[in-house]
């Protein structure tokens, strides 16, 4: 005859008594992501080319203003771009001119661009919860530089 035998964890409490343990996690992998695509030199350098032009011709001019009057006020005195792995951003360099400023500048990002592969992309804008909303998806480099331009969800 075969005896079964089973294991338990038991904790013992102050009073003598048997608690059961808490069960423990352990990490699995996660087959349902999907490995993403690297951006090629090509279209890193053609968004990089247009981004600076839309910024040159159309966001600076818009949006960065002479240094206000008042110096108690943050405001934009700068704005450019940068890849972080397949995300492009568009980001805003913030003045801090008051007294009691913690650094003289900070950035924010403004406007997210995921690559998706085949020369389209994910358009998002930075929510004021500090999210990223997704507006479009599937769009061409100069779908997204459009929206940007003109879109109210992209201001700095």
């Amino acid at each position: 005859m075969t005896e079964k035998y089973t294991c338990r964890v038991v904790k013992m409490d102050k009073e003598g008594e048997t608690t059961m343990a808490k069960q423990l996690k352990a990490w699995i992998a996660n087959p349902t992501k999907t490995p993403k695509t690297s951006v090629s030199d090509s279209t890193k350098v053609e968004l990089e080319t247009k981004a600076a032009e839309l910024i040159k011709s159309v966001l600076k001019p818009k949006h960065v203003l002479p240094q206000p009057s008042d110096q108690q006020f943050n405001y934009v005195s700068d704005i450019g771009v940068k890849w972080n792995k397949n995300y492009f951003y568009f980001v805003a360099t913030y003045a801090c001119p008051g007294q009691n400023a913690i650094s003289p500048s900070f950035e924010s990002n403004f406007a997210r661009m995921e690559h998706l592969g085949d020369g389209k992309f994910t358009l998002a804008f930075m929510r004021h919860t500090n999210e990223w909303v997704a507006l479009d998806s599937g769009i061409s480099i100069d779908e997204c530089l459009k929206a940007i331009q003109d879109d109210p969800w992209f201001l700095p």
